[in-house]
This record gives structure tokens, sequence and C-alpha cells, in this order.
């Protein structure tokens, strides 16, 4: 059974884990059953629960007509977990106001996170140009690198969607990620290039530049390698891969892209440099690693078997930092089936499409997130990661060891033999 649901997980999730716990518990009792009744020919699976019930509660946390929909204003706190006058006076009013200038009304978060940093981290930064202090300096490091992740995957949604504000508002809604994406640790529209028009397009493959099948996915040294190279290297290599597939408008754009962010560094630096280093150098680097640690966290499980398979060479996580502070990255698989899927649809989509990751022996994983993930994973504590697993389909049933050793072999590096073989191409 799962043990320990987190009481902070969002609603969807805590309605996704009873109901993955249900069907735990429903091939356990008939195991049990059938052993009772001494019947090895007996089907220990038993029918599979009715998920009916499930996808229509899941469905209606995101449809307006129902009384069971709340928008998400803030990912820290639920609508319960407000004091009622606070409630009433200021959170309702301002949720009214912003669901007219969000693209759709569930997303007030996004209007919530644009007016948080825009109050926040722009007079921050601009403050310490113009009278650098190291206290200041020091918070605002912290602050940012508090705000890098909500921001980053709400950029996510943006370059997914073309944007997240009504059509009214597109002008605003072009510019601010110019403002913030700086502040933030991105050079200007690398990650659209580079996770839109790369990353979905090679999805891990031997083309990807972000690629984990090449590594040995619980060592240090190739840990340190692949990190390594995409901070110190993807500002020529995106480019040059657009180059080679024939795509030169994207390779041109890619590289104009990095080179005036870097441009604009450098000049800031001629006016403060101590402030150009927290304000832009310190959250480039750092975005650059935790967004490498992050992917490697999301890819490092890949099928020895069927690797190209979306539901085995990525994950599923079920935890608080991804889904609720990071809008459902944890649903990773389902945002791979479908890249442009609305981040508050994830939830009902796994459970709908329960049968698909079952039959393609997905992953699905609670109460840890990519980061750990991948910190566990370089400590080959596969113990740990077993007492995390959620089992699925035929997983049911499996210990703890067995679980432990299936997930050691997800790790093992493709020699270029294995690629061409299981790919039918190197790159």
């Amino acid at each position: 059974m799962i043990s320990h649901i987190h009481p902070f997980l969002t609603q969807p999730d805590l309605v996704v884990l009873n109901n993955l716990s249900r069907d735990i518990h429903t091939v356990e009792k008939a195991e049990l059953s059938s052993s009772h009744q001494g019947d090895p020919k007996g089907d220990p699976k038993g029918d599979p629960p009715d998920d009916t019930t499930t996808v229509q509660l899941l469905d209606s946390f995101n449809d307006e007509a129902s009384e069971n929909f709340q928008p998400t204003v803030f990912t820290g706190w639920d609508e319960k977990d407000i004091p009622k006058p606070i409630l009433r006076y200021l959170v309702q009013p301002y949720t009214s106001w912003a669901k007219r200038i969000v693209r759709r009304p569930t997303d007030v978060v996004f209007l919530t996170h644009i007016l948080l940093y825009l109050t926040t981290s722009v007079p921050s930064a601009l403050y310490l140009f113009y009278h650098f202090s190291w206290p200041h300096a020091i918070f605002h490091w912290v602050m940012q690198g508090w705000y890098c992740g909500s921001f980053t995957l709400m950029l996510h949604n943006h370059i997914h969607n073309n944007g997240l504000l009504a059509s009214r508002y597109t002008r605003f809604d072009k510019v601010w990620p110019y403002i913030l994406e700086p502040l933030m640790g991105h050079t200007w529209d690398s990650y659209y290039y580079h996770h839109v028009k790369h990353h979905h397009v090679e999805n891990n493959g031997p083309g990807d530049l972000s690629s984990t099948i090449r590594y040995q996915r619980d060592e240090l040294l190739h840990f340190l390698h692949y990190v390594g190279r995409f901070v110190a290297l993807i500002w020529i290599e995106l480019p040059l891969y657009f180059w080679r597939k024939n795509k030169k408008s994207l390779a041109w754009r890619t590289l104009a892209s990095e080179l005036s962010s870097y441009a604009f560094i450098g000049l800031m630096a001629r006016w403060n440099l101590r402030a150009t280093i927290f304000v832009l150098v310190v959250p480039l680097v750092q975005m650059r690693i935790g967004m490498m640690v992050g992917n490697w966290g999301q890819h490092a499980l890949v099928d020895e078997v069927e690797p190209d398979s979306d539901f085995r060479s990525s994950i599923t996580l079920i935890d608080v930092p991804s889904n609720r502070h990071c809008f459902n990255d944890g649903y990773h698989t389902s945002h791979h089936l479908n890249p442009r899927r609305h981040w508050r649809d994830h939830p009902v989509a796994f459970t709908k499409d329960k049968a698909r990751y079952s039959a393609g022996r997905a992953l699905v994983f609670h109460n840890i997130d990519y980061i750990m993930m991948t910190v566990t994973l370089l400590r080959k504590d596969y113990m740990h990661l077993a007492s995390c697993f959620v089992p699925i389909g035929d997983q049911i049933g499996m210990s703890q060891q067995e679980i432990a050793n299936l997930l050691q072999t997800k790790t093992q590096r493709f020699s270029e033999e294995d690629i061409m073989r299981k790919y039918g191409r190197l790159g």
C-alpha cells in the first residue's frame, strides 16, 4: 500500500493517489482471496475498479460550472487555508478581476506570480545596481533562488501555449518574459528554442543535447560531465544542432538570443560588476545547473528494451514541490504524451490513461521531487526509491527489493551499438 500520503498535496493529487491506492488494495485483496481458495489458476488481478467517479471528480475541479471548481490563485495556499475575512474582502475580489485577464479561469496563479516578480524581483535588482550592499545582494540571490522553480514552470506553460493571458493583453504577455527571464537565469528565448524546438523533437533520444542515455545515470562523474557540458557548451551546440538539421533560421535566432543576452550582461557589468554578478550571472549559472539536475531526474530511468517509449523514458511524480509549486510538472510522462496539455488537466489525463500507463510499464513515484530523484540515484539508494514507488498494473505485488532491482536496470548507460540497435540512428 502507499504509505505516508503528504497532507500538503494538491486536491487532485490526493484524489489520484487514493485512486491508485484503491487499485493496489483491489489486487492484493484478490490475491489473498485466491490464495485462501487454493486456486493457483485464478486471476490474481481481478476486475479493474471503476474509475468513472474519480475521473468525474477530477474533471469537476476544472469545470467552472461545477461547485467543485476553484481557480488556482496561489501555490502555497488553497482557498480553505485562507482566513475568511481575507478571502472575502481581498482574495475573492482580486480573483474576479484576475479571471478576466488570464486566458483560462483556472490560471489566476499565473497573474499572481507575474505581479509578484515584477513588484519584488525588478525593484530589488534595480536598487542593487543603484546602491549595492552585500546583505541586499545575498537576500536577492536567496529570493531569486526561491522564485526560479515556479517562474520556470510558469514560463514552461507560456512557451508551450503561446502565452498565458487573454488575447487583449497579448502585448504585455509577450513583453513580461523579456523583463523577467534574465533575472531568473534564462537567456532570452533560449528555453523556448531548447525545450520546445529541440527537446520535444528529440525526446531524450540520441540527438537530444540534454539526453541522458549515453550516461551511467547513477554515477557522479557522469552526472558532472552531463551538467558541465550543458553549462559550458549549450550556447553553441544548440545553434549548430539546428544548422545540421537544416533549420538555418532557428540556428541564427538561437545564436542571436544567446549572444545578445551575454552582451547585455557584459554591458551591465560595466555599470556595476558586483550587482551584475548577483542579479544576472549567478542566476544564469544556477538555473542551467538546476535545469540539468531536474532533467536528469526526469529522464534517468530509461527502459533498456523500449527506450523511445514516452511511458518508459520519463516518469510521473505525485509530490508537493513538482505539482503544488511548479504547476503539475511531476506529470512528466503526461506532458511528453501531449506537450500542449493544460497543466490542470494532467491528473485527470493520467487517470483516464491509467490502462496505457500500466501496459507501457510506466514508473510512478510519490513523496520525491526531481532534485531528490537525482540525488537519490547518485547515492545509489534504490531501496529509498522503491519506498517512494507507486506500483501500477503488473508491478503490484512486487517486493521492495524487486522494485529496487527493477529501477537499477533503468539507469544503465547505452553504448553507441545499443543506441543504433534501439533507435536506428546515432543522432
